[in-house]
């Protein structure tokens, strides 16, 4: 009866150094999923900063069309001081005043977290909406900045 239990316990020890994985399988695995993520995540991040600056112009363009029916109902744009939440709140001076012309109820921060700019006359069109886009450098009047096309 000793000699089986010898045998049995002999081979589970053997059989105990056999399970699970060695360091280098494990580090072979570890390398396959850092080059994976070298390959992916460059694009992933690519496709993220791509849907920022379409959901800004995307808003911009919202903006233009709020600006239009505030335009319709007082004749004017808003001014450079009343800014975009003339769009949410009645400005002091507008008696004809139909809003709030923005179905969010207040003015969105553009998606990198910053204030949009208005500002009324723009340089080529009646008013001039702008995102600084997604660097510190374009808020500073960089070229990453985002425009409204309103004309």
């Amino acid at each position: 009866m000793n000699a089986v239990r010898r045998f049995f316990r002999s081979r589970s020890l053997r059989h105990e150094g056999e399970r699970g994985f060695t360091l280098v399988e494990m580090l072979v695995v570890i390398t396959i999923i850092g080059l994976i993520m070298a390959l992916v995540g460059p694009r992933v991040l690519n496709y993220l900063s791509e849907s920022k600056v379409k959901a800004a112009r995307i808003q911009i363009e919202s903006f233009s069309s709020a600006l239009d029916l505030f335009y319709l109902d007082n004749g004017r744009y808003p001014t450079s001081s009343e800014g975009l939440p003339a769009l949410v709140q009645r400005p002091a001076n507008s008696l004809a005043w139909n809003g709030p012309y923005l179905k969010t109820g207040s003015v969105p921060t553009d998606p990198w977290g910053r204030p949009y700019k208005y500002r009324s006359p723009g340089d080529h069109a009646p008013y001039e909406i702008t995102s600084s886009g997604p660097t510190v450098e374009a808020a500073a009047g960089g070229a990453a900045e985002i425009k409204s096309t309103s004309q």
